[in-house]
């Protein structure tokens, strides 16, 4: 997992915004639109990135939340099987604007879901509301994807912490993944050029195309060691391993969307919500 100590001082000098990169039109076939990626709504957490999420039907009113990782929370790691759901918080996060700028704290007052079995993510809410930090920002907070995301999707992670952005494809989908303890299912891979590092973790994963949250990054294999702490290996559905030293992953995030609903409110009985229960 992507933890800033990790970093090195040699990142600090490579970090900087990435522009999204520009779709050419064949002769016969028009390209989608490519919607500019930068850094607003994304947020930097003390050890980790994040970014300001909304469903697909939140309100204006809603109380914001804030998507991270689960091995970022400010308590550190959780155990395999543990589902953290509703716990006091008054963390803070600083806010970016498109250019990476701080120009905003802002501060929790729960941890509505956090989870590393089965995925890795961490929903904390806020105490302001969507359109409380629009009105005081001009920031509108990232729409999260309710759909399961498609091989080959360009895609931007997008780094509050480092300031940076990461442009690459999805490379596939992993059956299951095991980093120590920990296991993943059904989790994105990414083609080489997302060469995330440490701080990266919590980072949201945008589809150039829609704008939207397809996923939220975590991990990758650093050393080729095989499922160990930082080192993360595929299993396929047969049970066999493959480890792909240098590649980097992320979490999918469209399960999110059915288990929130009116007033950012968790029901992790909702019709659709899969995501582990306490």
């Amino acid at each position: 997992m992507k933890k800033p100590l990790l970093a090195t001082l040699a990142a600090l000098a490579i970090a900087g915004a990435g522009a999204a990169p520009a779709v050419a039109a064949t002769p016969d076939t028009e390209a989608p639109a490519v919607k500019a990626v930068n850094f607003a709504g994304t947020v930097a957490l003390s050890n980790c990135s994040g970014s300001v999420v909304r469903m697909p039907d939140s309100a204006d009113d809603d109380p914001a939340l804030v998507l991270t990782n689960g091995h970022c929370l400010e308590s550190g790691f959780l155990d395999p099987g543990e589902v953290v759901v509703d716990r006091a918080s008054t963390r803070s996060f600083g806010l970016l604007n498109s250019a990476g700028t701080r120009v905003a704290t802002l501060r929790a007052n729960k941890i509505a879901y956090s989870t590393m079995t089965d995925t890795d993510v961490a929903v904390y809410q806020l105490t302001r509301t969507y359109g409380q930090i629009r009105a005081s920002y001009g920031i509108n907070a990232l729409t999260l994807n309710d759909a399961h995301p498609v091989a080959g999707t360009a895609i931007s992670v997008v780094s509050g912490y480092w300031k940076r952005i990461y442009n690459c494809s999805i490379d596939g989908f992993v059956h299951q993944m095991r980093e120590g303890d920990w296991t993943w299912k059904d989790s994105v891979r990414y083609t080489a050029a997302c060469d995330t590092i440490g701080g990266t973790s919590g980072s949201p994963v945008v589809d150039q195309t829609t704008g939207r949250v397809v996923a939220v990054n975590n991990t990758g294999n650093e050393s080729g060691e095989r499922c160990t702490l930082n080192n993360p290996c595929e299993v396929d559905a047969n049970g066999n391993i493959t480890v792909r030293q240098g590649i980097n992953y992320a979490q999918q995030t469209y399960q999110l969307a059915a288990c929130f609903g009116l007033d950012s409110k968790l029901d992790l009985y909702a019709s659709g919500c899969t995501l582990p229960k306490p």
